[in-house]
């Protein structure tokens, strides 16, 4: 009885010792789930971060590539004593900054347990290559490779924008896309707009670290490393000489350039001065206070973040919708004595011969005649009210892109406004306002308002005679798709009959000859025909906006150019010799009227503008 409990009992240790031998066999041999967790808490990711997307313009030019930078990585567990002064000689830096960082690593030790953490951002190779001479004697510190943005062309700041490290709210509003922190992102201009094209795709090397912690091995020889994938090149419709030459002329001046290729609605230049210089989105850190508290505020995007009046350019708009309405022909002739009087009051207008016909109109941009032909359209017996024929103007108007954004694939663009009836209605009461109350429309001013790009735009429709295709700044390209509306035409509400008749006034503004009236022909150039069309902006804050459009060549153009410039004055004083200098450059290749050049560069006009001052 009891050797029949003792063999039971060896029995049972027996199965349990083999149940045990068997359990430990199939966990560690057969089974590998429990040694790769074991493996796991031993491995140590260190990130690839993945060469950003190169930015070209439409040549083929680099306008942001991609230079080597290290940053100076420290794992606090992993450091023993060393000599702080060498280290801080070897990198460049005062002691102190080396000294509190790991002040600041010890006070905050069990958070960061052993992660690494970046002591010094983008090193040049220079400054990591000494530091890596004697980096056995600071075990702890590592180097990890970046590639941060290189800007061979003095072209664009504000369009390219800039890439800074990502914040605490950027991670927020990026849950899921891949960022951490430490990475960099585009803040502003293309870097923002196309950063999933641009960023690329973040790899890895996976380390094993002893019972000390420290690191020794790569796991598996590297073979489950991932290595990282490079963003995608993006290519611009931008042409990077023109863009830099405008910017020069732009210098010392408030207000921006834009032009764009009529046929394409591709964006040539986008110029908005005060910008930035490449050289500080290169360190947008380093400068970003000087650039915040600029009181001409360089972030600023003027080319589609400003709202301005037209001016004389919208006398074109009225003149297509007249002819469209039938209240206006070619022939038709008004008078313009110094302006255009009502009742005891007067909008007034430059001295020029009187009267005129539709093309001499736009030639001399005179303001009486578009009062009358914004009159007949307001008062036209077909519609019940002045207010269901501002509706109708209105809904003209939007038809060229005005009052709406346009759609284009630059950032933050702004959509202006055009009044309607209720509008009006609102403001003076219904039956409380007619034609002459609102008159100022007639001439780009009152509360019209509009972008430098919504002029641009407008010149292109009238380049293309009545048709435009929405202005973007992206070309498609291996990888890197563009919106299908990119390649549509967009037709106005006036029929396209119409638009030769305004053309041929604008080719006699510029080209008319010295003393015939025309108010832009410091904008010729010979064999070039450009067509074009001044404005001067009325402005309370000071003096007038100078305001041109322009295209050029007049048959087939290749380009259509805006250029708005604050208190600039009269249109043709700043706006046509800057606008048309770009259209010789890019047609030409090359400037011959050396001194308006020089005078455009060397002009001051800083001082003519208030600024807020804190």
């Amino acid at each position: 009885m009891i050797l029949d409990r003792k063999n039971k009992l060896l029995i049972g240790l027996v199965a349990a010792a083999a149940l045990l031998v068997g359990k430990l066999f199939y966990i560690q041999i057969i089974e590998d789930r429990y040694k790769t967790d074991s493996i796991k808490n031993a491995m140590v990711p260190a990130t690839i971060y993945p060469t950003r997307g190169v930015i070209h313009d439409r040549n083929g030019n680099i306008l942001a590539g991609n230079e080597v930078a290290y940053d100076l990585m420290v794992t606090p567990r992993e450091v023993g004593e060393f000599d702080t002064v060498q280290l801080a000689q070897a990198l460049q830096v005062e002691p102190e900054l080396i000294r509190s960082k790991m002040n600041e690593y010890q006070l905050n030790r069990r958070k960061i347990g052993y992660q690494s953490q970046v002591m010094i951002k983008q090193m040049s190779p220079e400054r990591y290559l000494r530091f890596k001479e004697l980096e056995h004697q600071f075990p702890g510190f590592f180097g990890q490779a970046r590639s941060i943005r290189q800007y061979p062309f003095n072209a664009g700041g504000n369009l390219l924008g800039y890439v800074s490290e990502v914040d605490q709210n950027f991670l927020d509003k990026h849950t899921g896309q891949g960022y951490s922190s430490g990475d960099y992102a585009g803040k502003t201009g293309i870097e923002a707009a196309r950063e999933a094209d641009l960023k690329g795709i973040k790899g890895y090397q996976i380390y094993l670290r002893n019972v000390h912690n420290k690191r020794v091995s790569r796991y598996k020889d590297g073979a489950e490393d991932v290595e990282a994938v490079p963003g995608r090149d993006i290519t611009t419709t931008i042409d990077a000489e023109l863009q830099k030459y405008g910017q020069e002329l732009m210098r010392n001046k408030v207000g921006s350039v834009v032009a764009i290729e009529p046929s394409t609605g591709e964006i040539l230049a986008l110029v908005s001065s005060p910008g930035i210089d490449v050289d500080v989105l290169a360190d947008i850190g380093k400068h970003y206070n000087d650039i915040a508290e600029n009181p001409y505020k360089p972030l600023y995007n003027r080319a589609v973040q400003a709202s301005y009046p037209p001016g004389s350019c919208f006398k074109v708009v009225n003149c297509l919708i007249g002819l469209q309405e039938g209240v206006l022909t070619p022939q038709t002739a008004y008078p313009c004595s110094m302006g255009y009087h009502f009742g005891n009051r007067k909008l007034g207008c430059h001295a020029h011969r009187s009267p005129l016909n539709m093309e001499e109109s736009i030639m001399m941009s005179c303001n009486g005649y578009y009062c009358y032909v914004l009159r007949s359209l307001l008062d036209n017996k077909k519609y019940k009210g002045v207010d269901e024929a501002l509706d109708k103007w209105k809904e003209y108007v939007s038809s060229f892109g005005f009052g709406r954004k346009l759609g284009s694939d630059f950032p933050s663009e702004l959509s202006g406004f055009i009044p309607d009836g209720s509008y009006y209605n609102k403001r003076y009461g219904k039956k409380h306002w007619n034609s002459l109350t609102v008159i100022s429309l007639s001439i780009g001013q009152g509360e019209i308002l509009c972008t430098p790009m919504h002029l641009a735009n407008f010149c292109a429709t009238i380049a293309n005679r009545g048709w435009y295709k929405t202005p973007h700044i992206i070309r498609e390209s291996e990888g890197v798709e563009i919106d299908p509306k990119y390649y549509e035409k967009n037709y106005t509400m006036v029929d396209t009959l119409h638009f030769p008749k305004v053309v041929r006034g604008m080719w006699k503004a510029v080209n008319s000859g010295f003393g015939s009236g025309g108010t832009a022909s410091i904008a010729a150039v010979e064999g070039l025909d450009i067509c074009g069309k001044t404005g001067t902006a009325q402005n309370p804050h000071g003096s007038d906006h100078s305001v041109f459009m322009c295209f050029a060549p007049m048959d087939n153009p290749k380009i259509a150019i805006a250029a708005y410039i604050e208190n600039g004055g009269f249109g043709a004083t700043y706006a046509a010799p800057i606008a048309s200098l770009m259209v010789e450059k890019y047609l030409n290749g090359e400037v011959e009227r050396t001194d308006l050049d020089y005078r455009m560069r060397t002009a001051y006009l800083l001082d003519r503008v208030k600024v807020r001052k804190k």
